[in-house]
């Protein structure tokens, strides 16, 4: 089993910036080896919509949602276990609720609880 917990959300003004953690625990193989780990938002009105993630196929690649890319950084911990968006120049259509997301080797997938955001002046 894994566990992922989410911090680092809150409120923040416009054109501010957050900074998310996504601390994996539980079966470290699983933590090591997936397929998979990223980021995910989701507001009252929409599906999950992903932002960010790692596929570690084909020696890695990195996608970002085009509405993001060129705001949000992604660091990665693989010492750790976690994954850190940096999040900049933060815009009202940001608020939502950002959830981690793992896919293990296996395809078991993973989700953390949630951390709200909420960009607002």
């Amino acid at each position: 089993q894994v566990q992922l917990v989410e911090s680092g959300g809150g409120p923040v003004q416009p054109g501010g910036s957050l900074k998310l953690s996504c601390v994996g625990s539980g079966n470290t193989f699983t933590l090591k080896a997936y397929n998979f780990m990223g980021w995910y938002r989701q507001t009252p009105d929409s599906e999950h919509e992903l932002i960010a993630g790692f596929f570690t196929a084909n020696g890695g690649t990195t996608h970002y949602h085009d509405s993001i890319k060129d705001r949000f950084t992604d660091s990665r911990d693989g010492a750790r276990n976690t994954i850190n968006p940096q999040m900049n120049d933060l815009k009202s259509v940001d608020t939502a609720v950002y959830f981690c997301n793992l896919i293990a080797a296996n395809e078991t997938e993973y989700w953390g609880r949630g951390t709200q955001v909420t960009v607002s002046s």
